[in-house]
């Protein structure tokens, strides 16, 4: 059995200009350097993460301390600073709730007043209402007091022509 090998040929280009030498060395050296760059990139995530797991807990701590330290002091501090600045308190004012007290009794009194004329108001229109129902029945009893003289004239006339 006999064994052949091949070699593999590979064609290499020279470039003519400089810029075209130039971009051939940086495509060798980044082939060359693609393994080095991931071990690097491995090595810098787990290099992040320790950190991150170191620093939590004192970040942490941290924030404790000056919630409990700190805080209370700058809390008074701003607390004094809004006394200081508070304009003063002025006079009393009970002005407006006189205003409302006295408009309060005004309707009042304006509702028994439209409550007493609205009451005088509908006695007066019964009155005038049995009024008007006395002259109508008045009025209605004078015209049939004049439809029976007419119709006895109407009769005493057909008697004359007949």
């Amino acid at each position: 059995m006999s064994l052949t090998l091949r070699k593999r040929r590979v064609a290499i280009e020279v470039p003519a200009t400089w810029m075209g030498r130039v971009k051939t060395r940086a495509v060798q050296t980044g082939e060359r350097m693609s393994p080095m760059a991931d071990q690097a990139r491995m090595a810098a995530t787990h290099r992040i993460e320790d950190a991150r797991s170191w620093a939590a807990p004192r970040l942490e701590s941290a924030a404790h301390g000056i919630e409990d330290q700190v805080a209370p002091y700058i809390s008074s501090m701003l607390t004094a600073a809004a006394r200081k600045i508070e304009p003063a308190r002025t006079r009393s004012r009970k002005w407006p709730m006189l205003v409302l007290m006295t408009g309060l009794a005004v309707g009042a009194m304006g509702y028994m007043a439209y409550r007493r004329n609205a009451q005088q108001w509908t006695e007066h229109m019964k009155d005038s209402a049995s009024d008007a129902s006395r002259w109508v029945s008045e009025k209605a009893d004078r015209t049939a007091d004049m439809a029976s003289g007419v119709s006895d004239r109407a009769d005493e006339t057909s008697r004359k022509m007949s």
